[in-house]
């Protein structure tokens, strides 16, 4: 497994264009698809394995998924095995 590089992170943080989740209007957050964004499938993986190797785990509802906190925002999958794993999500720390 690789290191947790921040770095690296935040640089292809900044290349993408996050969504936001309109449907969960309640819940507010945003999110990237796999394969619809500019991060390569490598780099894809490489963002969901350090969210899940590193990632504080916290209970949200019924989810209890690892939350990985980079600068003002906090990342997270649904916890689906990694080549079911399509979104990645995030939303601003309060």
């Amino acid at each position: 497994m690789e290191e947790l590089n921040y770095d690296k992170l935040r640089e292809m943080i900044a290349r993408c264009q996050w969504t936001f989740a309109k449907t969960m209007p309640w819940a507010p957050h945003e999110y990237i698809v796999r394969g619809k964004c500019p991060l390569t499938d490598e780099e894809f993986v490489y963002f969901v394995e350090m969210q899940r190797q590193y990632g504080n785990p916290e209970q949200w509802h019924r989810y209890n998924h690892p939350y990985l906190y980079i600068d003002d925002y906090k990342y997270w999958t649904m916890g689906a095995p990694m080549e079911e794993t399509k979104v990645i999500n995030r939303a601003k720390v309060k």
